[in-house]
């Protein structure tokens, strides 16, 4: 499954191209994503490919990354194992919990460089937590793959089954349950340790408990909120993420989120939209202070085209909506 920008960093193997390169490579990259979320793997992996050439084939992690499970998923397993040995060799990728259980990479599971590209992510993994708390590393390991093996299953059981469909029912019961565990788990460690930044439990760990919080029912965010956001201060949690909890926490409240980082579902029609957002006109200024892309780039993955001005008239219908 395609890496979206906010969950982990973007590790980068390109540093001076010019203004102009970047910008196609950007376009072309942003093109292969719309391509992948249309299932047509083949054209998404080829517009990466020229993505990496236009930019003297370099390019960020979280591309090549996206670019193997478009070609994993086209059939051209080479390919794929080319850009996951660039991340895991040149960017040393350490996400072992993504990796291992991403469904788009399965068919390269019985391939005999599959097991060897998995050491050497854990040797990177291992070499960036050499000095972290290794008891609360390894809750956290579980943790993070309990929260996102799930997850990661909603698209194809919800192309294979529909929205509403038992299965998706059952798989939700599921998410739930192991979310209780997590919770459990975390809040433990939270009430022990406050918030223990990627220096304690690396990136994954912090990773896993933000997104367990973010998870969580609207008290437990509404308690450990004010603890994210000493830690931000200390450098210990990302603003990206504080950026994310504040916005499901004020949605919660019956307020206006501030960063728009939260996006709803229509039922009839299945399309996504902006969840009610105060002063549309200045997000990007809000969304850059805290290292978060333009809303227009964020939204595009659920194939919403940011107007403002439009934006600001549908609102009262937006609210209205939700309320309901």
């Amino acid at each position: 499954m395609k890496q979206f920008l906010f969950l982990l960093p973007i590790l980068l193997l390109f540093t001076k191209i010019s203004s102009a390169q970047n910008a196609l490579y950007k376009q072309y990259a942003k093109e292969a994503d719309s391509l992948y979320d249309a299932k047509d793997y083949l054209k998404s992996a080829q517009k990466f490919y020229e993505a990496f050439k236009i930019n003297g084939w370099k390019g960020t992690s979280s591309d090549r990354y996206n670019a193997a499970c478009s070609w994993a998923l086209a059939g051209i397993p080479d390919s794929a194992f080319f850009q996951l040995d660039r991340i895991a060799t040149k960017s040393n990728y350490t996400n072992i919990g993504h990796i291992t259980n991403d469904t788009d990479l399965n068919s390269l599971h019985d391939d005999n460089r599959w097991q060897p590209l998995l050491a050497i992510i854990k040797g990177n993994k291992e070499k960036e937590e050499a000095n972290l708390d290794k008891t609360l590393v390894a809750i956290l390991d579980t943790v993070y793959i309990e929260d996102q093996k799930y997850r990661q299953q909603i698209n194809d059981i919800e192309s294979k089954f529909g929205w509403k469909s038992n299965e998706m029912q059952s798989l939700w019961k599921i998410i739930q349950e192991k979310d209780s565990i997590n919770l459990i788990k975390v809040c433990k460690i939270l009430d022990a340790h406050g918030w223990p930044g990627p220096d304690v439990v690396g990136r994954q760990g912090s990773s896993a408990i933000f997104l367990v919080i973010q998870h969580s029912e609207l008290p437990i965010q509404e308690k450990y909120l004010p603890l994210m956001r000493e830690a931000v201060k200390n450098n210990k949690a990302p603003g990206s993420n504080l950026a994310l909890l504040e916005d499901r926490v004020a949605l919660r409240q019956g307020k206006r989120q501030i960063y728009g980082s939260q996006v709803g579902r229509d039922n009839e029609s299945g399309q996504h939209y902006v969840l009610p957002l105060d002063d549309p006109d200045n997000v990007d200024q809000r969304r850059a202070s805290v290292g978060l892309p333009p809303l227009a780039d964020y939204v595009s993955n659920w194939q919403i085209k940011w107007d403002p001005a439009q934006y600001i008239k549908d609102l009262p219908a937006i609210e209205a909506k939700q309320k309901k």
